[in-house]
């Protein structure tokens, strides 16, 4: 009775589950979109290297005035063998030197990021090459003027060519390109980790900047569970190594990839978070429609009703069938608006370039709301029907 109800009035049904078809389906590609992003931020710090720390000097003071993280200069190469041989939960460590500087090839120019590091820098950010070869620990020990260049780079400056073998010149000092880096596209700042030229960092302490310290140590942990131990070797390590007592601070910092995704994943689910519930609004409102709908329609079925209890027909019998036409609509919206929010979903990433991920459970929580909706939205005006009583509903004009 409940389904010869609906299909009795099609198009009053149709409407009804309209406010749950577009609710379902914003609620479907907003969450796609949220969780796209969160997958696309991940992807980009994961594309930085794995179980990595980083190793900042502390700020100094001068005049009691901080002058910022990093001002110091108490890391040097001696820190980098002290944890090599002394850390077991490192793998691999290197020192990292940037600087900024204009770089010429033939008769093109380009303003990028040089920076410096030993043998094990590629092992730490798992960068591999598209062609060439890599540096030696024998380049790095003889400050040997070579290099290897990100795509960006290549694009600006040997367009249509292949760099390998070839000459750049950084402030005036001839570099002989060994390789050509893999493509690793932006990271979770939105920088392009592709403009770079990687030397070695005696190469860049000597010859590019004319310095003889370094700002920063990255080290690879053995594992992701070993981050933490890893972490307490290197500041035991550097706490000896500095002559630093029981009760001073460090005067360096160490911060974990961790540490960086769950700041960067944070932000994306509280996004996620965000556009979900200002999707659900759609759902509220399309509940609140077919309570509406429903509340007509116990209202024009009075006599109906009426004429059900006189003959027999139970309290519960007259609740259940009307629940059954709410639920039934909420259902059949949800699953349409799920198959129109994949399609919208789709139609986001394609013309609009944004990332998205349709998830099982995103789908079925969509389709799950939708039903508690119809069932919370249906179930007054289908108690208010079934206590109707049956000699003033037979009465009803």
């Amino acid at each position: 009775m409940a389904v010869d109800s609906l299909f009795r009035h099609k198009t009053r049904a149709l409407l009804t589950m309209l406010g749950i078809v577009i609710g379902v389906a914003a609620v479907v590609a907003m969450v796609a979109v949220g969780q796209g992003a969160q997958t696309a931020v991940e992807s980009q710090i994961a594309s930085l290297g794995v179980n990595i720390l980083t190793v900042f000097p502390s700020a100094s003071n001068l005049g009691g005035v901080s002058q910022g993280a990093g001002s110091t200069t108490n890391l040097n190469e001696n820190d980098i063998d002290a944890i090599r041989e002394e850390a077991p939960s490192v793998v691999a460590v290197s020192p990292m030197i940037r600087t900024n500087r204009q770089v010429v090839a033939g008769n093109l120019n380009w303003y990028t990021s040089i920076q410096g590091g030993n043998i094990d820098f590629f092992q730490i950010r798992e960068w591999q090459l598209a062609s060439g070869e890599l540096f030696t620990e024998q380049d790095v020990r003889g400050a040997t003027k070579v290099c290897l260049l990100g795509q960006t780079v290549v694009e600006n400056l040997f367009p249509g060519q292949n760099p390998v073998g070839q000459t750049i010149r950084i402030q005036k000092l001839p570099f002989k390109v060994l390789g050509v880096l893999s493509e690793k596209g932006q990271n979770a700042m939105g920088m392009d980790q592709d403009d770079i030229i990687i030397a070695p960092y005696s190469t860049v302490q000597k010859k590019v900047i004319g310095s003889d310290h370094f700002g920063i140590i990255i080290l690879s942990a053995a594992s992701k569970d070993k981050i933490p131990q890893a972490q307490r070797e290197v500041t035991d390590i550097l706490r000896l190594r500095h002559r630093l007592q029981d009760w001073q601070d460090d005067d360096f910092t160490i911060r974990t990839q961790s540490d960086i995704a769950s700041a960067a994943t944070s932000t994306s689910k509280v996004m996620t978070i965000l556009l979900a519930s200002i999707a659900s609004v759609s759902l509220l409102v399309g509940g609140i429609g077919i309570m509406n709908i429903m509340l007509v329609s116990v209202t024009e079925r009075t006599k109906e009703i009426g004429l059900r209890m006189s003959l027999g027909a139970r309290r519960k019998d007259i609740l259940t069938q009307f629940l059954i036409e709410s639920i039934m609509l909420s259902i059949i919206g949800g699953a349409v608006g799920i198959g129109l929010g994949m399609v919208a979903s789709g139609t986001i990433a394609k013309f609009a370039g944004w990332p998205v991920l349709v998830s099982a459970y995103s789908v079925l929580m969509a389709f799950l709301f939708s039903a508690a909706v119809g069932m919370f939205f249906g179930f007054y005006p289908a108690r208010k029907a079934s206590r109707l009583s049956p000699i003033e509903a037979l009465r009803y004009e």
